[in-house]
């Protein structure tokens, strides 16, 4: 990827003390880009970063600029907002119980919370914003990915009304991203270590995998090639939970002591997950290692499409984590050894 496309250029973070905050400043504090603007409620985790990077990258910590605000305030989200190019919004509530029992609070962060970055980013004249949606928001069964849905409703409708040569407005959709915070690799590599087995809900529920930089490269993906209404989704490989859990043992516990433990589905969870549904693959385009579906671009005179009809179609079903490349213990247990996360995590067992 060119990183001279953000030489020089102002990028927003929103949520950005979470993973993929971390993954993006990993990935673009080196380079040419301007300024990394992390907008988040949180101070703590701000201050923590802020100590991180001026430790781990001196040289260019100082392209980090910290902004104190949640996206449920319009006023703070323009606060944060002038001067930037472009915008990766990342915040969200995105733990699927805990949105379960508080579905309001999921509706304020990642529907009414999308709202106010879309609209703060068009009053502004932001270039390009990508929003980062989930799995969860096709044929959502839970209130996450119901929020999420809604979020991609809010997403494509403002698409439509806003001239894409002032403001881009893309989402991209992506499964499980593995040893992200609050993910089940690290609760699981906790567990060995304890002496505790190791919890499953269902050995047999299925989940697309990906890592950080995966999303990370989806989301530039989209930044690059969306159209204004896109929503871009990822060919990700998916395995069985007792496939992930096997090569976490395998790689972290050298004894293979570790039982596992079925403790059945939680709040809201599905057996398997979907990335593309039936209908959005009737006009979803393939492009190579991503899927693009563009926007409906017709208006409310549906008169002269019963005249005209449209019965193209594409061959493509419903996309899902059942149907897609699985993957065995070896694949996966080579994925993990892909993250750095996972690498650190096995050399403090080794000290």
């Amino acid at each position: 990827m060119e990183q001279s496309i953000f030489a020089g250029k102002t990028l927003m973070i929103t949520g950005g003390t979470g993973s993929f905050g971390n993954a993006v400043l990993n990935r673009f504090l080196k380079t040419d880009i301007g300024e990394i603007r992390v907008f988040s409620r949180d101070e703590k985790k701000q201050d923590d970063m802020r100590h991180e990077f001026q430790a781990k990258m001196p040289e260019v910590a100082e392209k980090i600029k910290f902004y104190i605000g949640d996206v449920r305030d319009l006023a703070s989200v323009k606060n944060a907002m002038h001067g930037v190019d472009y915008i990766f919004h990342a915040a969200a509530l995105k733990q699927v119980p805990s949105c379960e029992f508080f579905p309001m609070e999921a509706v304020k962060t990642n529907v009414i919370g999308t709202d106010n970055v879309l609209t703060a980013a068009i009053d502004e004249g932001v270039k390009t914003v990508i929003c980062l949606s989930t799995d969860k928001a096709a044929y959502p069964v839970n209130a996450m990915g119901t929020s999420k849905a809604m979020m991609e409703k809010v997403i494509v409708a403002k698409s439509r009304t806003v001239d894409p040569n002032k403001t881009k407005i893309c989402c991209t959709r992506y499964g499980n991203v593995m040893c992200s915070r609050g993910s089940v690799i690290p609760l699981w590599i906790d567990q060995i270590r304890q002496g505790k087995p190791i919890t499953v809900t269902d050995p047999t529920m299925t989940r697309f995998i990906m890592s950080l930089d995966e999303a990370v490269d989806l989301v530039l993906f989209a930044f690059e090639h969306g159209t204004s209404g896109d929503i871009l989704v990822q060919k990700a490989p998916a395995c069985t939970i007792e496939t992930q859990a096997q090569a976490v043992i395998e790689l972290f516990d050298k004894e293979k002591k570790s039982e596992i433990k079925v403790i059945g589905i939680r709040h809201g969870e599905k057996m398997y997950e979907t990335l593309l549904t039936n209908e959005e693959c009737a006009n979803a385009i393939d492009m190579g290692n991503f899927y693009r579906v563009p926007c409906d671009k017709r208006g409310l005179n549906y008169d002269k499409y019963f005249k005209d009809g449209d019965t193209e179609r594409n061959t493509l079903t419903e996309f899902n984590s059942h149907n897609t490349e699985l993957l065995d213990v070896a694949q996966v247990k080579e994925k993990l050894l892909s993250l750095a996360y996972i690498r650190e995590e096995l050399s403090k067992d080794e000290k």
